[in-house]
């Protein structure tokens, strides 16, 4: 990268490096400069520096003492340059291609990034793979990547010559920016705060991914723009290894294989809300009732509050003032103003309110089921992972500030086996701090971000910091899970909070008779029921564990004379408790067990001649897996196993613990 900049060798500037070794420099010595006194080989890797925990460019003069990090492509921070730098690029080639084309947004997302473009007509994908080859082409030339400071000014002229209406409105959002970096690609000119490579050749390996419709400023009453969807990555193996899990992400599609297994849809006349059918509403209401049974052993006690309640409840929690524009509001013909739940909190606090409370009470483990209310631009809606209306599986747990380690301590640990349950054993675990937009002050936030700290550590496990990111009334921890195909999905949250307790004047009777706050702790598991039922749809390609299946064993008929004996079986399944059918269809029954097999059904039981006369049946799996030909009585004994949820063993445990200490108290024990 070139810059106008200058050095000033009127004096020195002491910088040191990540192993601590120290090095004199010119005031004024960039990045690059450094990079190419290490070494040469260290120069030709630089993608930028991080000057006392800032990142910069390779120009970007240093002008006091300072911490220096080289960084390059290895590190994320690099990564993430080398795919803002990528977003530019399809700038430049857009606007050779398309020169009436209006360049808007082009930010970094997750493993890759976008750019946002007004045009006159829809591209096509015939237009984004034009785009991507010349993409490719101006990578090949090896070019500098210049950038300039320049006055507000002189940036606004610019863009003016150049009729790019929409980073001259950028411009405007920005009154107190009174100078901007701008970064020059030959010909083309991008307004950015960087930073980005210092030439193409660090973007060879990218890859144009989609394209899809986006709308200014992410509200859909302006006007629509075009997305263009691209990733890049260091090297062409990795590359080749994320379009092969981009490939199998989308044979996992939850949409596509919703349809395919009859399990939900969606419809136009109800934006952003599920319409489960039966098969799909089996699979919801068993991982409700595995939480419920979870949740009891675990101490808690299961509530519901109303869906509308009373603005000035929300006024008192604080969502008024921060969540308005996300809520579904109504005013009733007496005037009172009435908004849907986009939470379950305010509701869990009245009920705690209702009634006195003593320290001998506490804690108090409230879980609720509750079906909350979001709006959500209808541009982010995204099958069940992005809906507007959804089940949140919430808890309140209300305690002393003396219970408040072990509360969050059981909280971590109880996250931690569900999901083991399910069978996510890689989970990291992120700590969002206070945010700038917060209730309470320092001290308490020091408290209560201290209390999941403490729990973390004492538990020995590893957790990341996300500074600021925290909710407005009080810190959280988040749970990210990796899937199959290794992608990350946050779906846990904890939250510490002594904010609403003293918004409502909630407390508890101590030892002394005083009056004390409790400590309310906010906790969900899966967060939105319908977002982790589609994480389990895609985590398993469709094939949901045993328990979890809608439908567990089918029974199929060779022949229609076998018919009844098929139906028979099914019903001798569901008397003990496995979710069966049968198909008595008059076709092949190959054709039967290839279409069950593609409906993904645990257990398939094939019944003709021989198992009507001797009593049997022969299973497989939809594996393909041969079980072999059994008595009924065995496969209902083994299907019935087979078919438990993964908390039925520890339940029959317990529940032979407890017949044991029975049987300790009866005379002839004594």
């Amino acid at each position: 990268m070139s810059s106008q900049s200058n050095t000033d060798n009127q004096s020195e500037i002491t910088v040191t490096l990540p192993d601590g070794s120290q090095r004199q420099f010119s005031h004024g010595a960039c990045v690059r400069d450094i990079a190419a006194d290490i070494g040469p080989g260290l120069a030709k890797h630089t993608v930028a520096g991080k000057v006392n925990g800032k990142l910069v460019d390779t120009v970007d003069p240093i002008t006091q003492d300072a911490s220096v990090q080289i960084i390059t492509p290895k590190n994320d921070e690099g990564l993430e340059i080398i795919r803002h730098s990528c977003a530019h690029l399809i700038g430049h080639a857009v606007k050779q291609l398309y020169p009436t084309a209006k360049m808007v947004i082009g930010p970094v997302i997750a493993d890759g990034f976008y750019y946002d473009i007004a045009y006159e007509r829809p591209f096509t994908p015939e237009d984004l793979a034009a785009i991507e080859k010349l993409m490719g082409e101006l990578i090949a030339k090896d070019y500098d990547v210049i950038k300039r400071l320049l006055p507000r000014e002189e940036v606004i002229s610019i863009f003016q010559e150049r009729g790019e209406e929409y980073k001259l409105r950028l411009i405007g959002d920005m009154p107190d920016e009174q100078q901007m970096g701008m970064y020059f690609h030959e010909e083309y000119v991008d307004m950015c705060r960087g930073p980005h490579v210092p030439n193409t050749r660090f973007l060879k390996h990218v890859k144009l991914t989609k394209l899809s419709g986006a709308y200014w400023r992410g509200d859909a009453k302006n006007e629509q723009l075009q997305r263009i969807y691209g990733t890049a990555w260091v090297d062409k193996k990795q590359l080749k290894a994320y379009l092969r899990r981009i490939e199998e992400a989308e044979k996992r599609d939850h949409r596509k294989l919703g349809r395919e297994l009859n399990l939900f849809h969606f419809h136009e006349d109800a934006p952003g809300a599920v319409f489960w059918h039966p098969q799909g509403w089996t699979v919801f209401q068993e991982l409700i009732a595995y939480m419920r049974r979870y949740q009891q052993d675990a101490g808690y006690v299961e509530i519901n509050s109303p869906d509308a309640m009373d603005r000035s409840l929300w006024e008192i929690s604080g969502h008024w003032q921060n969540y308005h524009d996300h809520m579904f509001t109504t005013e009733t013909e007496d005037g009172r103003v009435l908004a849907l739940k986009p939470m379950n909190c305010p509701g869990g606090v009245l009920m705690y309110h209702h009634g006195r409370k003593s320290y001998r009470d506490l804690p108090i483990r409230m879980a609720e089921f509750g079906k909350v209310h979001r709006y959500e631009p209808s541009g982010a809606l995204h099958g069940l992972m992005r809906v507007r209306h959804f089940t949140q599986d919430d808890a309140h747990i209300y305690c002393t500030p003396q219970q408040m380690g072990t509360e969050c301590s059981n909280v971590v640990a109880l996250v931690l086996d569900i999901y083991r349950q399910f069978g996510f054993e890689d989970v990291r675990i992120k700590l969002s701090t206070r945010p700038e937009n917060r209730m309470g002050d320092d001290a308490m936030w020091d408290m209560l971000e201290g209390a999941l700290t403490q729990a973390l550590e004492g538990m020995a496990l590893e957790y990341s910091i996300n500074p600021g990111e925290g909710a407005f009334y009080g810190p959280k921890l988040e749970f990210v899970l990796r899937d199959a195909i290794g992608r990350d999905w946050q779906c846990g949250t904890l939250q510490v909070d002594m904010n609403l307790p003293e918004r409502f004047g909630i407390d508890y009777v101590d030892e002394e008779g005083q009056r004390k706050r409790p400590v309310m702790l906010h906790r969900a598991l899966f967060g939105s029921l319908e977002r982790f039922t589609g994480i389990l749809i895609e985590h398993y390609a469709g094939k949901l564990p045993a328990w979890l299946s809608p439908t567990q064993a089918i029974v199929l008929s060779i022949a229609e004379a076998h018919g009844d004996y098929a139906k028979d079986v099914a019903q001798l399944l569901r008397g003990v408790g496995v979710r069966a059918e049968f198909d008595v269809r008059n076709e092949k029954i190959g054709y039967k067990i290839r279409e069950q097999t593609l409906q993904r059904v645990p257990f398939l039981l094939v019944v003709g001649a021989r198992e009507c006369e001797e009593g049997t049946v022969a299973i497989r799996t939809r594996e393909g897996e041969d079980l072999g030909v059994m008595p009924i009585e065995q496969a209902l004994a083994m299907l019935s196993q087979q078919v438990q949820a993964p908390d039925h063993a520890a339940r029959q445990e317990t529940l032979q613990q407890l017949r044991e200490r029975l049987n300790k108290h009866t005379p002839e024990a004594a």
